[in-house]
């Protein structure tokens, strides 16, 4: 379905902006700036541009995607959690919350196999430090938790978002 009449929330620029970035940024002491001089703009520009893209929701968000093998966290555990679901959504924006959890959020159940609809990723040097992380957050969720498990990675895949054509 085509619709002539929206206007496209992104202009020419800020596409070569995103396919230039999809990557990640340029591993250079001011990768803003060797941005711009590949496209053409100003260091300013690319910054505002991609400020907007973020303020507007067309990207998430700009961060550092680190390989937790390589920093030490070699026991990587997805903590999965039946949680009330009256309360999940409070409960799990305050694990989401916790420093050690690095990202957080709510799945449907497939009962009867699986029962979980919370779900945090904790890091550690080891699966005992792991399971210490979720201790907090089973103190943290209380009585409205009813069951969980730790699913423990065995492989790095690689973890790419949508990209773009150039």
């Amino acid at each position: 379905m085509n619709a002539p009449n929206l206007k496209p929330l992104i202009d020419e620029c800020d596409r070569a902006l995103i396919v230039a970035t999809q990557g990640g940024l340029p591993l250079v002491a001011r990768p803003y700036h060797a941005l711009a001089e590949q496209l053409g703009l100003s260091a300013d520009e690319v910054m505002r541009r991609l400020r907007a893209m973020v303020d507007g929701g067309v990207i998430r968000r700009i961060g550092a995607v680190p390989n937790h093998y390589a920093i030490g966290w070699t026991a990587n555990g997805m903590t999965v959690w039946d949680v009330d679901d009256a309360l999940v959504d409070q409960l799990g924006q305050q694990v989401g919350a916790l420093d050690f959890v690095t990202h957080c959020y709510r799945r449907p159940r497939a009962r009867p196999v699986w029962p979980y609809n919370l779900f945090a990723m904790v890091h550690g040097a080891s699966r005992d430090e792991c399971a210490e992380k979720a201790g907090q957050i089973r103190a943290l969720l209380g009585a409205a938790c009813q069951g969980s498990d730790i699913l423990y990675s065995t492989r790095i895949l690689k973890k790419t978002g949508l990209r773009l054509g150039s």
